[in-house]
């Protein structure tokens, strides 16, 4: 697996979701497809009792474990992630992360809940050993709207941080990665190039 999207909200239908469907589809159409995990979806007493031998919980560790990047969503309630992030955060090992790429995105009410990337997610995920937090993305509930038929549209500035944010992850994290495979040479960086006349 190359990237995982996880998905923070407590809810099926939510805004931060809706961000991180705005970064799958751009994956996917990059030749970058996607892995998605809710948390929603795991048992919820496994998450309150830390059972990390529960069948979901196990799973969904070893599901972040083998991705190389992780696309982290999350509302933002009382200035911090989500609760439910939080639970599943916490079960995971103390190097969980390391040599991954991580993209935190996060919605909330207002432009004043915008720190709780950079102040609350960022510490939890430098902690964990991540080898590369790109900038976060906070978009306001008025940037994304969802529709009536289950849709959601998001602001134009937005998707531009998308649009950056998946390019960056497409050409200098998951790219490298295929060049690696058989048949396929992988970048030599220029502080390694030698020449002799």
């Amino acid at each position: 697996m190359s990237a995982l999207l996880i998905a923070g909200s407590p809810s099926q239908r939510s805004r931060s979701a809706a961000l991180l469907d705005a970064v799958g589809l751009r994956l996917a159409r990059r030749g970058a497809p996607p892995e998605h995990l809710h948390i929603r979806d795991l048992s919820p007493q496994a998450l309150l009792l830390a059972d990390t031998g529960h069948r979901s919980v196990a799973q969904a560790v070893q599901r972040v474990l083998d991705a190389r990047v992780l696309v982290i969503a999350t509302p933002v309630y009382k200035a911090a992630y989500s609760g439910v992030l939080k639970v599943f955060l916490d079960l995971l090992p103390q190097t969980a992360l390391k040599g991954k790429t991580v993209l935190p995105l996060a919605t909330g009410g207002s432009p004043h809940h915008m720190l709780a990337l950079d102040y609350a997610l960022r510490p939890v995920l430098q902690s964990l050993g991540a080898k590369h937090i790109l900038p976060g993305i906070y978009a306001t509930d008025a940037q994304v709207v969802l529709t009536p038929e289950g849709s959601h549209e998001v602001a134009g500035d937005v998707a531009g941080r998308i649009d950056d944010a998946v390019n960056l992850l497409v050409t200098e994290t998951l790219r490298p990665a295929a060049a690696a495979q058989p048949g396929h040479f992988a970048p030599v960086p220029f502080s390694q190039v030698r020449c002799s006349v």
